[in-house]
């Protein structure tokens, strides 16, 4: 490919193996698929049975569980490699990898992990996250879902999410919800694991959006929905901390997928500008199509670096808050230009529904706002800033 940078002289050989097995595993079984699965909306069931077989719905759960057990620095590589093929394969296996199940594995009980973990990490479960409504989207804490206590010690919860990316398959649904108006989202907020179908919990519809629908979101409606003590995942009024810490994972993990969807557009782009004669010579000769990819080779291989920067640190233990703001924020609008660009040099072939540019270019708009939008992320960078700047002031 064209402006390829393998994998860092310093990324693990354990990563480096890893890396070349999904590389081949997209190369030869899901790229090929693309059109098929945009056309039928599906994932067909084999290759849903391949990514169990190859442990890809584990990555990130312990292997004392069934997991893989791996660092940020891999799964974040296996996120990058599948951003090439279809995005339905990013989503699918996202939730039991990031925000569906890392509130589980960092706060969970070990009788909650015991339950759920060995079903997640080989993909017989599916996982998603609850915690956005339709008066609360970037502004989180203003979740209006709430769960009350009785008297035996059961939450009773009350309230609807919606954009729930799984939300019409997850057998299992981390949900936020109110437990003290009082105090919000300074200990008024709990995370709860919420199975399927018990009573007052229902999935009240599919949301139909300009993306592929592959991977579809729901609406969740809870009314008067009981759950034992057992279900709190974390410390009751912690919640809201749960949600925030991962969230790190998840915009790193969106980021990586924004850099191998990147390297598809500029490879597909590429190959598109020689291959297409126009005035008697490929528009490669153009130097409008040139800089074009040239902008794409920049901001894939600039973003790159940071990404892996950040995934180092969070396998050291520190906290990437900003920097993972930094990586979404970047990845996400760079992807948006990319995008851009290749429906520009593919021109009218670029628009039509026969050609995958069509539905990345669909996709790429959406990068923009999940796990926080862009404005949401200059907030927290500048934020991260201020808050440093005043520090050093005091001292």
């Amino acid at each position: 490919m064209v402006a390829r940078v393998n994998a860092f002289s310093s990324e693990p050989e354990d990563v480096q193996l890893l890396r070349a097995q999904t590389r081949r595993l997209v190369d030869r079984e899901l790229r090929p698929r693309t059109l098929e699965i945009e056309r039928e909306r599906r994932i067909p069931d084999e290759l849903i049975a391949k990514l169990r077989e190859l442990g890809y719905f584990g990555l990130t759960i312990p292997e004392k569980y069934g997991g893989l057990g791996l660092s940020t620095w891999a799964h974040l590589a296996v996120q990058e490699e599948l951003g090439r093929a279809h995005s339905a394969f990013n989503m699918l296996i996202s939730g039991n990898n990031g925000i569906g199940v890392m509130g589980l594995v960092q706060s969970g009980t070990e009788a909650q992990k015991a339950r759920y973990l060995p079903r997640l990490a080989s993909g017989e479960w599916i996982a998603a996250f609850a915690l956005t409504e339709p008066g609360a989207g970037s502004d989180a804490q203003a979740i209006e879902t709430r769960a009350e206590r009785t008297e035996d010690g059961r939450f009773v919860l009350n309230g609807t999410k919606h954009y729930i990316s799984r939300g019409d398959v997850a057998e299992l649904t981390t949900v936020f919800a109110v437990t003290d108006k009082s105090a919000k989202a300074k200990g008024g907020i709990t995370a709860f694991l919420v199975e399927k179908g018990p009573p007052g919990f229902r999935v009240a519809r599919v949301q139909d959006s300009m993306g592929s629908d592959v991977v579809k979101q729901a609406e969740l409606v809870f009314e008067d929905c009981a759950l034992s003590e057992d279900a709190v995942v974390g410390e009751i009024g912690q919640g809201f901390v749960t949600a925030m810490r991962i969230l790190d994972l998840g915009r790193l993990s969106l980021a990586a997928r924004c850099l191998g969807t990147m390297e598809e557009l500029l490879a597909l782009s590429t190959a598109h500008a020689q291959n297409r004669v126009q005035f008697g010579r490929p528009i490669a000769e153009q130097q409008a199509i040139q800089h074009m990819l040239a902008d794409i080779a920049v901001e894939l291989t600039m973003l790159r670096p940071a990404l892996y920067q950040a995934a180092a640190r969070r396998d050291a233990g520190e906290r990437v808050t900003t920097l993972a703001a930094m990586c979404k924020l970047f990845a996400s609008e760079a992807l948006g230009r990319a995008a851009d660009r290749a429906v520009q040099i593919h021109g009218g072939m670029g628009f039509m529904k026969d050609c995958p540019i069509e539905a990345i270019y669909r996709e790429a708009r959406m990068m923009r706002i999940v796990e926080g939008t862009s404005e949401i992320q200059r907030l927290v960078i500048a934020r991260s800033l201020l808050e440093e700047r005043e520090g050093g002031g005091r001292s």
